[in-house]
């Protein structure tokens, strides 16, 4: 959708409709669009041309539903003085952090996410990155592209099978059961660390200290959210605790791992890591990281699949739906349970 101000037209209920223009035939292909269509009248702006309040009141002014995404306005008190119409928000993407503040929860507008669309993806993406520490692939790959003989490239350390190893998950949140699921039906064993998991989890019986899970473990996951709680929850002491020719995954947040403290065990070829996250991004060309031959490297991609995009797209659809219908929202966002997710 390139127009800055396209309408869909249709019926009376206003909706706002904000992803970044390069994403948004993604999240809102043909269908999606016209499903949305059918329940209001949809005016398409990117966020980028709301960043002043001048643009933003423009435009919101009638709005009572907005569909968000990255780099929307924070719905502080100034813009929700500028949107008085505003009933409800859908947020396109995952992480609301940035979105909300005090004065909209005060103002009690119902708020949704669709970060359930993105879990089977970054799940995968971090099961792809256990088998391929699991076979040693980074390690093979950069040799044979390094101009080492074939017979050196075959010294890696020896490859591991994923069944009957040992898998330790730091988190066990909606992508963390995704990648659990596809561990335990490869026959690996699982253990998890969430001091959030109640007695009546399923997951309970799978429960550890991080200190074992770390010590037992042949692939290390990490599947927390960034919160106040899990900044640095993984530091020098827990790495210490891992064995030898431990893999290390990390596809959620690079704040809940002291990265120095990584690094060096990395650096020292002591363990192997697969990262799609990092302390600054995007990744400097000449980062410490990218020349590590046992380092397995993806640039903060793992939800951004076709599907997961399309799966986005769709809860905003459905969601839009329960809320005209008085059904409560499936990805409501509460301020207590902001307080748990990255």
């Amino acid at each position: 959708m390139n127009s800055n101000n396209a309408v869909v037209q249709s019926p009376a209920l206003k909706i706002l409709l904000s992803v970044p223009e390069a994403e948004f035939d993604s999240f809102f292909p043909p269908s999606t669009l016209a499903a949305l269509a059918e329940l209001g009248h949809v005016t398409v702006v990117p966020p980028e041309a709301l960043q002043s309040s001048k643009a933003f009141a423009e435009v919101a002014e009638d709005v009572e539903i907005a569909i968000t995404a990255w780099g929307f306005p924070r719905l502080d008190a100034t813009h929700l003085a500028l949107a008085p119409k505003l009933r409800c928000v859908l947020h396109a993407a995952s992480s609301v952090h940035f979105l909300v503040s005090e004065d909209f929860w005060e103002a009690g507008i119902p708020i949704s996410q669709s970060g359930a669309a993105m879990a089977p993806a970054v799940a995968e993406l971090s099961l792809t990155f256990t088998l391929a520490l699991l076979r040693r692939v980074e390690r093979l790959d950069h040799s044979l592209r390094s101009g080492r003989t074939w017979e050196d490239a075959r010294m890696a350390p020896r490859a591991r099978e994923i069944s009957g190893a040992c898998i330790g998950v730091v988190g066990a949140s909606r992508t963390g059961r995704r990648y659990i699921e596809a561990c335990t039906a490869l026959g690996a064993e699982v253990r998890v660390y969430d001091p959030y998991l109640s007695a009546d989890d399923p997951l309970a019986r799978l429960s550890t200290s991080l200190e074992k899970l770390c010590a037992a473990s042949d692939v290390v996951a990490v599947h927390a959210p960034q919160t106040p709680e899990t900044r640095g929850l993984i530091g020098r002491d827990q790495l210490a605790l891992l064995q030898d020719g431990t893999a290390f995954v990390n596809t959620a947040r690079s704040t809940i791992v002291d990265m120095d403290a990584l690094y060096a065990e990395v650096s020292s070829g002591r363990i192997d890591a697969a990262l799609d996250v990092f302390d600054l991004e995007p990744l400097p060309i000449d980062d410490r990281w990218r020349s590590l031959p046992n380092a397995l490297l993806t640039p903060h991609i793992a939800g951004a699949t076709v599907d997961s995009r399309r799966r986005a797209g769709q809860i905003v659809v459905d969601e839009l739906r329960r809320f005209l219908a008085g059904e409560p929202l499936e990805h409501a966002v509460t301020r207590t349970d902001l307080e748990k997710m990255g």
